[in-house]
C-alpha cells in the first residue's frame, strides 16, 4: 500500500466518521469510519518506514557501488 492509498483511507474514513450522518441498518458507518483511518494510518507508516530502504530515489545507505582502478600509461 502507497502513501497515496494510504491517505486516502485515511480521508474516506474521516468522512465517513465525521460527515456522514446516514443510519442504516446491519452497518455502523462510524465504526467502518475508523477502522478505515486506523487501517489508512497503518498503511502510512508502514511506507514511511520502509520508503528509504526499498524506493530507488530514497536516500538510504547504497552498499553495492563498485569502483575500479585503472593503471594509467
Amino acid at each position: 500500500m502507497g502513501i497515496g492509498v494510504s491517505v486516502f483511507l485515511i480521508a474516506v474514513g474521516a468522512i465517513l466518521a465525521f460527515a456522514v450522518d446516514a443510519t442504516t441498518e446491519g452497518i455502523d458507518l462510524d465504526t467502518v469510519g475508523v477502522i478505515l483511518m486506523i487501517v489508512g494510518a497503518i498503511g502510512l507508516l508502514a511506507s514511511m518506514l520502509f520508503w528509504s530502504s526499498a524506493s530507488p530515489w530514497g536516500g538510504g545507505r547504497r552498499d553495492d557501488v563498485v569502483v575500479r582502478d585503472r593503471e594509467v600509461l
